[in-house]
């Protein structure tokens, strides 16, 4: 029996699918078309990334892909032979695409007398550093004052101490270096978080600061809290104890650490980094 087709009315109601091809990350195409989209309205669209893409083979089989689902293809390719590709498979099966990089690339080119290197990926390598910012400054925010442990293995350091040590302040100035920076507290009396001792010791760096020093930071924020003089907070003989045990638990678990009692937080970062050997990262 002849299979019946499936009314143009039901074909109709199907949400179209749209591929992005890019031989990068595919940011491009899919913020130009989803810029596209938003003039008609609440029509909703499938969209389906596809990064990366860098072979002839690769192109097919996305085109074979777009057969099977119906699909319309924008794409941001580069190189010859990926475009040629698309090209000639996207006619072979009608396929309907939109070349978003080709005029452009052809306007500069008739314009400028500039050819295209043809290369991939360079927009990504070119805002690396600021891309890499971005990541490093959400990660940071994320992971604040012990947030999120589970996802402490994914930081580049791991700043421990007391309350009021300068760690967060000095974790935002990483960030904005590129580095992914988070923070624990250390109490006394409290075993340390067990996902921060799961990490290498090589990760974590401990902020130290003298009694005085603490002593006048948290008056200062005392002051700010109305606490009283009394509070152990600001208590001399408690903080004295505070940081006694604490400093105690960085030795224990071999942390290495920095005396910040007196530097200021530009000073810290560039001395973390300097222990976590992080080079190549944004210049402070």
């Amino acid at each position: 029996m002849r299979a019946m087709s499936r009314p143009d009315s039901v074909m109709n109601h199907r949400k179209p699918t749209l591929f992005i091809v890019s031989d990068g990350r595919g940011d491009t195409c899919n913020q130009l078309t989803k810029a596209a989209l938003v003039q008609f309205g609440h029509h909703e669209c499938n969209l389906v990334r596809f990064s990366d893409v860098r072979t002839a083979d690769e192109v097919r089989q996305i085109v074979y892909k777009a057969v099977e689902q119906h699909a319309m293809i924008f794409y941001t390719l580069v190189a010859d032979t990926t475009r040629a590709a698309m090209d000639e498979s996207a006619r072979t099966f009608l396929i309907p695409t939109v070349d978003i990089m080709g005029p452009l690339l052809s306007a500069i080119h008739d314009r400028l007398k500039w050819e295209p290197t043809g290369t991939p990926g360079l927009l990504y390598s070119s805002e690396r550093e600021n891309f890499d910012r971005q990541v490093a400054i959400d990660y940071t925010l994320k992971h604040d004052d012990g947030q999120r442990p589970d996802e402490l293995d994914a930081a580049d350091v791991v700043l421990v101490g007391v309350s009021r040590a300068s760690k967060s302040s000095t974790c935002f100035y990483l960030a904005y270096a590129g580095v992914k920076a988070a923070n624990v507290p250390l109490l006394p009396g409290v075993a340390p978080l067990p996902q921060l001792l799961a990490l290498d010791p090589e990760v974590v760096v401990g902020l130290r600061v003298n009694v005085m020093r603490l002593m006048t930071v948290r008056a200062a924020r005392a002051s700010y809290m109305g606490l009283r003089e009394s509070d152990s907070y600001i208590d001399k003989r408690a903080i004295a104890r505070e940081v006694i045990e604490v400093n105690r638990q960085m030795d224990r678990r071999g942390w290495r650490s920095l005396d910040v009692s007196y530097m200021a937080i530009e000073e810290i970062a560039k001395n973390v980094m300097r222990l976590r050997d992080l080079k190549g990262w944004i210049p402070l």
